[in-house]
């Protein structure tokens, strides 16, 4: 078990106030209150409305990850950076980050646990470590920390953008111009495996720019997240017409058996260490599958000088048109 203190500034819900104070999102404070894992002035709260005053000593302890039942893996996953903090990982395509109900096979935490990997437990049972996410087809760089404090840093990162990542898309047509998406996503109506451009959504952003178009008439884009919502670069994708090669959910209609999941690669990891204060950028490399389809069909020199580290941050110095 792991405890912290907070001392509160002002009054105030007692989930509300802690998912301020910790970066977690409300169901999850609000299972650490139900659990019975938080203390104010000494006493256990279990209400999540409970009012707290400013000034109040809340404590909040954090339990350890459990040991899973024996799972065989066969598969691995290669790390890009490790230390006593934090790791990076480059996820392969078909892994699933996290345990869920729905999910039978072996998930991205469960690996973590089997390997022996000291977890955060900020977020819950199922998602020890997990700071952010990645979809199952989607490939690329994802950090976990190991420890409550480096999760909490890191989560206020992503708030205040201070922690990022640059993805590689191969799409079906070509963008005509870099470009800036602001768009709300929310729930499809319609369905519910998918999301949506919906009035009332959540704010979105999304900055896409050009690297190369293929012979086959396909093309190589960048894309920056400014939020992170779910599905957040193929909806908006979608609302300019175009769709990530393999991207059947959201209407990319290539010939079957050519593509066999979504070309879409978390490239570029930045963020602030929590311990030295230092910026931390790493590249995950492209898998084999994307890579040979990029080097079949584009300029292998062209790409590989343009996404190089040193110059594919000023490839989004000059986007000036906003759909």
């Amino acid at each position: 078990m792991q405890t912290h203190e907070l001392i509160i500034p002002q009054q105030g819900r007692l989930d509300k106030m802690l998912s301020l104070k910790l970066h977690q999102s409300r169901n999850q404070i609000e299972k650490l209150i139900r659990e019975g894992l938080v203390e104010v002035a000494g006493k256990v709260i279990t209400k999540p409305s409970y009012r707290l005053s400013a000034g109040d000593t809340v404590h909040c302890t954090f339990r350890e990850a459990k040991k899973q039942k024996r799972i065989d893996f066969d598969f691995d996953i290669d790390v890009l950076y490790e230390d006593e903090d934090l790791l990076v990982i480059n996820k392969p395509s078909g892994l699933v980050v996290h345990p869920a109900p729905s999910v039978k096979e072996a998930t991205l935490v469960d690996w973590l646990i089997h390997r022996g990997v000291s977890l955060s437990t900020i977020s819950g049972e199922e998602r020890h470590g997990i700071v952010h996410r990645i979809d199952k087809e989607t490939t690329g760089a994802l950090v976990v920390a190991k420890n409550n404090k480096t999760h909490q840093a890191l989560s206020a990162q992503l708030q205040d953008k201070s922690m990022g990542r640059y993805y590689l898309a191969l799409i079906d047509v070509p963008l005509k111009q870099n470009i800036k998406v602001e768009k709300p996503i929310f729930r499809n109506p319609h369905n519910r495996l998918k999301m949506a451009i919906v009035d009332g959504g959540r704010e979105s952003k999304t900055e896409f720019v050009r690297i190369a178009e293929g012979i086959n008439g396909t093309a190589l884009i960048a894309a920056k997240l400014y939020t992170g919502r779910t599905h957040q670069i193929r909806v908006h994708l979608e609302s300019l017409g175009r769709h990530i090669l393999g991207d059947e959910l959201y209407g990319y209609k290539g010939k079957k058996g050519k593509v066999h999941r979504v070309y879409l690669h978390a490239y570029l990891l930045y963020l602030v260490h929590p311990s030295t204060s230092e910026r931390v950028e790493i590249a995950a490399p492209i898998f084999s599958d994307m890579r040979a389809y990029m080097e079949k069909n584009f300029n292998k020199g062209e790409i590989d000088a343009k996404i190089q580290e040193d110059r594919f941050f000023n490839c989004f110095m000059d986007t000036e048109h906003t759909a």
